[in-house]
């Protein structure tokens, strides 16, 4: 279950965040190999330029950076000095400038004695630049960071204070959201670390006075497990003799609170696959298994889930649900409402958090708003909770991050437990939603009687077996990869389904066009004749998700018409059928389980086709171009 600490979001402008990576370090270590590591297990998270700063032992400054990858940033570094025990790196994704190497982080002060990476957008930066500018400072670049970096050193020298006390007063003239960290060449036994909006995670090492910083704890997790969380508008300072000091911004003293992770390093790596996605595709079983695990009793035909025990009231007198979530998160939140308007029996409302947060929504304080996001980070979602809250609605959360800001934002929440999703198009994180969301659904319907014993049993009976069935899937559809190579030559797809199905189209669709890039849209079968029909022709492939449960013979009838205007059909089907089979020209399988839970084993096959038609044609799978792994920037 989730740690709920409470967490004041000051108004929606703070979510404008930028999925950058931070990394630093300080100790007795060389600093730069672990710098640089750090970085590559940041890539995920999308970026266009890198850079490390380093303070050797003669007190100098290094700064090296470059657009491009990491690797470029490496080969640099690889004829320099990068000495030193101190260090902050950086992987950025250019919101203010152009990628290039002036607007790359880490960025120096004027003087060249502080240097600064920073996630997040300074809104008021332009105001704060004109000042420092009417000043006398200079500046290099385009970006809102240099205006931090000069800002810090401005007020450090008016009021001749340390560089925490500078940091401080410096984010109290800030608008905006950041998550930071400081070194100054004068003091190369201190760094100073800050957030807003934006995370920051601080690791605690095994030796006295070693420190780890991060975006996220996968720099960290192969040094220590022993981590601090910074919230919203608090300062650390790291000291080399072991000193952790954590205030606020008006510098009230506040007590570190260590968290232990949960992450393995082996979680971490890709195991033997050639991609990171192809991995998570194959983790889905043993994935789904941990997220049922402590929640799925068999015995007791059962479901537990503690965040709906513990706010059993609210959830039997909810008016309503209202789902918010974005991208692939959005489409598991609509089978959760086609689940739970079934199982629950009450209205539920999926919205796209970016709009939600934009219009004026009715929203009643006995409602419950479900926030749906894999990393707990993702901006317009978090502004969704925060709407919510105003309203006085419940708000409950699901994402896969332990300490992400859902999870410290909302009263109460579900983690996911699918492990580190890595690969930037969701695959196990998505399964893991669509499960967790039945779960949920399963478990209110039991406060509130509105399934029969008989139904509730046989659907917590069904649901354990989803595990199982997606390794059938794995196993039995090998010629995947074959049938992909046929359709490297399209420009464009269409997928169709119908209720349940219809998600998965919507879903199927976006992992193709994210990382193939060809061009993708999902409808329901039923739209088809609405407008989608005119695009048939023989050049055109239509996917069409037929298994057998649900409206089996209306999708006969679609794809019927497809066929006798010479589309090109591909389709999966439900084991031992024969009709959809003969009007196909490629068939996946999937075994045959309740038409709520088609969507975890249909997904499973258009995922590797996906994979397959992208690595086809040469795709960086893993990351695909103008794309991070979790959307935190407005």
């Amino acid at each position: 279950m989730f740690t709920f600490a409470k967490v004041y979001l000051h108004g929606f402008s703070y979510f404008a965040l930028t999925m950058c990576g931070i990394v630093g370090y300080l100790g007795g270590q060389q600093a730069y190999p672990i710098l640089i590591k750090g970085l590559h297990r940041l890539e995920y998270r999308g970026y266009d330029s890198a850079g490390v700063s380093v303070i050797n032992a003669q007190g100098q400054l290094n700064v090296y950076k470059s657009p491009g990858k990491v690797s470029v940033l490496e080969e640099k570094c690889s004829s320099q000095d990068i000495s030193g025990t101190i260090g902050i790196a950086h992987t950025r994704w250019a919101t203010h400038g152009e990628p290039n190497t002036v607007n790359a982080h880490p960025h120096l002060s004027e003087s060249g004695d502080i240097s600064l990476v920073h996630n997040g957008i300074i809104e008021n930066y332009k105001t704060l630049r004109s000042e420092l500018e009417r000043r006398g400072m200079h500046f290099c670049g385009d970006t809102d960071t240099e205006v931090l970096v000069q800002l810090i050193e401005n007020v450090k020298q008016k009021y001749d204070v340390p560089l925490a006390d500078a940091v401080r007063m410096a984010l109290n003239y800030v608008v905006g959201a950041y998550a930071i960290a400081v070194i100054e060449k004068s003091n190369p036994r201190s760094m100073v670390c800050a957030r807003k909006g934006s995370p920051l995670v601080i690791g605690v090492g095994q030796q006295t006075g070693e420190f780890y910083v991060g975006s996220d704890a996968t720099p960290i997790i192969e040094y220590t497990n022993r981590v601090v969380y910074l919230e919203d508008e608090e300062v650390a300072e790291m000291d080399a003799d072991g000193s952790l000091r954590i205030t606020s911004l008006k510098n009230v003293e506040k007590t570190p609170e260590m968290t232990t992770l949960e992450m393995s390093l082996d979680e971490l790596e890709k195991g033997g696959y050639p991609h990171f996605m192809l991995k998570e595709i194959w983790e889905q079983p043993n994935a789904l298994s941990v997220c049922m695990k402590g929640r799925v009793h068999s015995g007791l035909k059962d479901v537990f889930l503690s965040g709906v025990i513990d706010h059993r009231e609210r959830f039997i007198n909810a008016r309503r649900i209202i789902i918010c979530a974005c991208g692939t998160s959005w489409h598991s939140a609509l089978l959760g409402k086609y689940f739970m308007e079934e199982a629950v029996q009450i209205p539920v409302e999926v919205e796209y958090a970016s709009e939600f947060r934009y219009r004026n929504p009715v929203i009643f304080p006995d409602d419950i708003v479900i926030a749906v996001s894999q990393s707990g980070e993702t901006a317009d979602t978090l502004a969704a909770i925060e709407l919510a809250k105003e309203h006085g609605a419940f708000v409950y959360g699901i994402c896969n991050v332990i300490g992400s800001s859902i999870a410290r934002a909302t009263n109460s929440g579900t983690y996911l437990h699918v492990g580190p999703e890595i690969g930037v198009a969701s695959t196990k994180a998505f399964t893991g939603q669509v499960l967790t969301l039945c779960m949920l659904g399963l478990a209110i319907a039991k406060e509130k009687k509105s399934l029969s014993k008989e139904m509730y049993e046989m659907l917590v009976d069904e649901i354990q077996c989803i595990p199982e069935k997606m390794r059938w899937t794995l196993e039995h559809n090998k010629d995947i990869e074959q049938i992909a190579r046929t359709f490297t030559y399209a420009r464009n797809f269409i997928f169709l389904g119908r209720g349940y199905n219809y998600p998965v189209a919507l879903e199927g669709a976006l992992k193709l066009k994210e990382i193939s890039y060809i061009h993708a849209e999902g409808y329901p079968a039923a739209e088809m004749k609405h407008g989608p029909i005119a695009l048939v022709d023989e050049e055109m492939p239509v996917v069409f998700i037929a298994t057998k449960r649900g409206n089996y013979e209306k999708i006969v009838s679609n794809i019927q018409e497809i066929k006798s205007r010479k589309g090109r059909i591909m389709s999966v089907v439900t084991e031992g059928d024969v009709t959809v089979r003969e009007l196909s020209d490629y068939c996946f399988v999937i075994p045959d389980t309740r038409d709520c839970f088609v969507p975890m084993l249909a997904i499973i096959p258009l995922q590797l086709f996906s994979y397959y038609v992208a690595v086809a044609k040469g795709r960086n799978v893993d990351q695909p171009r103008n794309l991070a792994k979790s959307v935190t920037v407005e």
